[in-house]
C-alpha cells in the first residue's frame, strides 16, 4: 500500500499515524512542499494524507505551491476517487479543492477542546467507536466556512461548525488534531505563529499548561486515533477491493 504524505512544515507530520503505517507495512512518500519539493505522479498511490501548517490556504502569492497542491488534491479525490485524510490545513485544503470556502475563524480554537458528532457523524463508519463528544487538541485560526452540497459534516464545535467532514465515500477532513504524540506540543510551540496563538489565548508561559493537559489526555487521544485509523483503513481496503 503506497501513501502520499503532503507536509507544509517538518514538525507537522502524521504523528502517531506513522506508527500505524509502519505496523501495516505501508510505503510512505513524503513531500515537503514548503521546502520546494514537488508532488509526484499520483497514479501509484493508494491514498493521500495532507497535514497542517502555519500558513493559510488563501496565501497563494506567498506560497505558490498551494496552487499545484490544491489541483493534486482535486484530481486525487474528485477525478480518481481515491481515499484522502486531511488534518487541520489538510482539512481546509480538501474543502477548497472540492468547492468549499475557507476563511479566518471568528474565534480561534487553541487547547484541549470538545467536538460533537452530528447525526451524520453518529452514523458514520469513519467515526464508529468514538464517543459522541470527542476531546482533541485544537490549534487553528482559520476554518472551513462552507462545503459543497455533496459533502457531509460529521462533527462540529460551538465556534467551528465544520470540524470533521466527509466528501464522497472515502475522503475525510479533520480540523481537530488526532495525530498528536508526546512531542507535539513542544515541537509546535517552537513555531512562532503557533506560539503567538497559544499566548494570545492563554497568556505568557502557556506551553507548560497545555503540555500537562495533553500529556494527561494522551492515552485517550491515541486510542481515538487508533479507532479512526482502523475505520479509515477498513474503508480504504473496501475501496481498493
Amino acid at each position: 500500500m503506497k501513501v502520499l504524505v503532503l507536509q507544509h512544515l517538518a514538525v507537522e507530520h502524521p504523528g502517531i499515524f506513522r506508527d500505524f503505517f509502519a505496523e501495516d507495512g505501508f510505503e510512505l512518500t513524503t513531500v515537503e512542499l514548503d521546502e520546494g519539493e514537488t508532488i509526484p505522479d499520483l497514479e501509484p498511490f493508494d491514498f493521500m494524507v495532507a497535514m497542517g501548517g502555519p500558513m493559510d490556504v488563501w496565501q497563494e502569492d506567498e506560497h505558490p505551491w498551494f496552487v499545484p497542491e490544491k489541483a493534486a488534491i482535486r484530481t486525487f479525490v474528485k477525478d480518481m476517487g481515491r481515499p484522502y485524510l486531511g488534518m487541520c490545513l489538510g482539512h481546509q485544503l480538501l474543502a477548497e479543492a472540492v468547492g468549499g470556502k475557507v476563511g479566518p475563524g471568528d474565534t480561534p480554537e487553541v487547547g484541549v477542546l470538545t467536538v460533537d458528532k452530528t447525526d451524520a457523524g453518529k452514523a458514520s463508519r469513519f467515526l464508529e467507536g468514538l464517543p459522541d463528544k470527542i476531546e482533541a487538541l485544537q490549534w487553528h485560526g482559520a476554518e472551513v466556512k462552507s462545503l459543497p452540497p455533496e459533502a457531509e459534516v460529521l462533527a462540529s464545535s460551538p465556534v467551528c461548525p465544520i470540524q470533521i467532514f466527509r466528501y464522497g465515500d472515502c475522503a475525510f477532513g479533520l480540523q481537530c488534531h488526532v495525530e498528536i504524540s508526546e512531542d507535539t506540543v513542544d515541537e509546535w510551540a517552537a513555531v512562532p505563529e503557533y506560539a503567538a496563538a497559544l499566548e494570545k489565548t492563554f497568556g505568557k508561559g502557556a506551553v507548560a499548561g497545555l503540555k500537562a493537559k495533553v500529556d494527561e489526555k494522551l492515552p485517550q487521544f491515541n486510542a481515538d486515533a487508533r479507532k479512526l485509523y482502523d475505520n479509515f483503513k477498513a474503508i480504504l481496503m473496501e475501496k481498493r477491493g
